[in-house]
């Protein structure tokens, strides 16, 4: 099973470097456009940037936070020798619902949607870590 988890959180870096390559391209696409200019990259300061720049930004951004816990919990569950099916499926539905919350936030960026797959994937992060913590005691 740690292969799986593995698989995972390397589904998760691929992610995370899918959204930094969009904001990429959407920042230099906007700076190109003369949305906002280029020592706007000396502080970050890009209030002139447009809802598609703001939006990739923020999911990065958001993809560097929560995302650290997951990667904490499997390392714990790799390290302790815990790796189980129920674990790679929390892990893998954690990362399929950070996927679609990505894709959402990306795309239509519709708030509700977007709130509740964010707070459904946490609550998955928080079940595996409570069945660390269980496993463990």
């Amino acid at each position: 099973m740690d292969k799986y988890l593995v698989l995972i959180m390397f589904l998760q870096v691929l992610l995370t470097s899918g959204i930094m390559l969009l904001m990429g391209r959407r920042r230099f696409a906007a700076a190109r456009n003369r949305e906002f200019q280029l020592n706007a990259f000396r502080t970050m300061d890009l209030a002139g940037a447009n809802e598609k720049v703001i939006t990739a930004s923020r999911n990065f951004d958001n993809l560097l936070q929560m995302p650290v816990l997951f990667f904490a919990g499997v390392l714990a569950v790799l390290q302790q020798g815990q790796a189980d099916l129920v674990f790679v499926l929390l892990a893998g539905v954690y990362v399929a619902l950070r996927t679609l919350h990505s894709l959402v936030h990306v795309t239509s960026n519709q708030v509700r949607m977007r709130f509740n797959l964010f707070l459904l994937s946490c609550v998955v992060l928080w079940a595996f870590w409570l069945r660390l913590i269980v496993v463990m005691w």
